[in-house]
């Protein structure tokens, strides 16, 4: 599922393949993806617009142009990928953007279509769409995640997980952060005393950091998520087997030793 350091990869993507050059023609394969628009609409919005310095906020993808915006989410499939314009389109090319020189084409690719593309005319367009968004998470200071932790009576992997609450954390950086902090994933947020929320908050900044870096969450060797498929998916750290478990919903991989509840 595509989360914060995905979808900064794809604004890197559409920033090298796209800024500065003019959507010619906006070809809709599907327009299953298009959300609150049509296929015509989003045509006559974006053919001839130059494409602006895109911007990202958490799973969100801000497309800017010189005249309205396209907001891209990507669900647990989607993805966008700058193609040569002779590539031959792949089976769940939705939406492609042809630009001008005609050499590249951006394609917005996506097997399940769970969220999609949205049209923004305005600012106060764009602040409806994505308004309820907490900050996002490599914005997140240890003195803001204190604030938004207050409070807190859901499980500490629910609460990382509220796009509301914070901006781009899916179920892999939660379970790698948490391990790394050593939290049990169904703790009670607001149970976390001071050192906890300071770890949280240093695990949190160390896995974006790299994760950003590689464009995803790596499955490294020393990583938790580099084990979690395993069959038999032992802890990174030899301390014994991992666990799987259900947290509101989720699948949710931790080691019951690193991330035991502390002793009160």
């Amino acid at each position: 599922m595509p989360e914060l350091p995905d979808v900064e990869d794809y604004r890197r993507i559409l920033d090298s393949c796209g800024r500065g050059r003019r959507i010619t023609r906006v070809d809709v394969a599907d327009a299953g993806v298009l959300r609150e628009t049509t296929a015509p609409r989003l045509r006559d919005a974006l053919e001839g617009r130059r494409v602006a310095a895109p911007e990202r906020h958490g799973k969100w993808l801000v497309a800017r142009t010189d005249g309205p915006t396209a907001l891209l989410h990507f669900g647990m499939t989607g993805r966008l990928v700058c193609q040569e314009a002779t590539d031959p389109p792949a089976r769940h090319d939705r939406v492609t953007f042809v630009l001008d020189g005609g050499a590249h084409q951006l394609r917005y690719r996506d097997q399940r279509k769970l969220k999609g593309i949205w049209l923004a005319e305005s600012e106060s367009d764009v602040e409806r769409l994505i308004g309820d968004q907490g900050p996002d998470a490599l914005d997140v200071t240890p003195a803001r995640l204190d604030e938004l932790l207050d409070g807190r009576r859901g499980r500490i992997k629910s609460v990382l997980t509220d796009q509301t609450v914070i901006a781009g954390l899916g179920n892999l950086l939660a379970d790698e952060i948490l391990w790394r902090a050593g939290i049990r994933p169904a703790r009670p947020a607001n149970d976390l005393d001071r050192g906890e929320r300071r770890a949280l908050a240093t695990a949190m900044r160390s896995v974006l950091r790299a994760s950003v870096k590689e464009g995803r969450v790596p499955a490294r060797p020393s990583w938790l998520t580099g084990h979690r498929d395993d069959p038999d998916a032992a802890c990174p750290k030899g301390c014994g087997p991992m666990r799987r478990d259900r947290v509101s919903g989720r699948t949710t991989a931790w080691c019951p030793d690193c991330q035991r509840d502390p002793a009160r």
